[in-house]
């Protein structure tokens, strides 16, 4: 089954694929910030408590949680990390179900489409117990980004990304690396990271995120 969830700052659409009963969902953005807080209650967690581990100040968090900005990536994994949860039952409010393997066709997969132009595309969005998240992720070619800072996240962990189409330049701590279709880089999401594209156009590239050794496997 394909979904496409985007994210943006008004709502979010969820919809199947054609052919599958062409069932839409449009549920709001508010509904995915209902399960944040109904799990971290569940929890028995502060917001600060939340704010903390995912890296973001108090206000931050409780706009969140209000429904009311952007929802990133590493916000999500952190957050999914500390409730003890998939990161699909967050975004979907489904639990992945299968077990032993998972077939995702081209082009197909969870598309998450951030405001900030990044699209994720999970590759085993239905698989439990996952010991990593696979993405195939379209980072937009941004003029104004080439001359500035690249905004560095954080999240436990280590991760592969392997350039697809495109060319990027990725930031590591104070290093920074200029990568081009078929070079991989590899390394520890606990430290700062970020990436933006380069050369005029977008940059794909596959994303594989492991999980702590010692994480819980969901």
């Amino acid at each position: 089954m394909y979904w496409l969830l985007t994210i943006v700052e008004g709502g979010c659409d969820i919809v199947r694929r054609p052919g599958e009963g062409n069932t839409r969902m449009d549920p709001n953005i508010a509904e995915v910030a209902k399960r944040i807080h109904a799990l971290r209650e569940d929890s028995e967690l502060t917001m600060q408590e939340m704010a903390e581990f995912t890296g973001i100040s108090v206000a931050e968090y409780t706009a969140i949680e209000a429904g009311e900005t952007d929802l990133s990536f590493t916000f999500l994994y952190r957050a999914a990390e500390k409730l003890g949860v998939d990161m699909i039952e967050l975004l979907t409010g489904e639990n992945p179900h299968l077990s032993g393997y998972s077939v995702v066709r081209a082009g197909e997969g969870l598309s998450i489409k951030r405001r900030a132009g990044f699209e994720y595309r999970h590759l085993a969005p239905n698989f439990k117990h996952k010991l990593a998240e696979p993405f195939v992720v379209t980072a937009p070619f941004a003029p104004e980004q080439q001359d500035t800072p690249i905004t560095l996240s954080r999240h436990a962990g280590q991760e592969l990304d392997f350039i697809l189409s495109g060319t990027m330049r990725f930031a590591y701590e104070d290093h920074a690396e200029e990568l081009v279709a078929g070079d991989t880089v590899y390394y520890d999401s606990g430290r700062g990271h970020g990436m933006i594209a380069t050369g005029g156009e977008p940059c794909t590239f596959l994303a594989i995120v492991f999980k702590e050794n010692d994480a819980e496997i969901r």
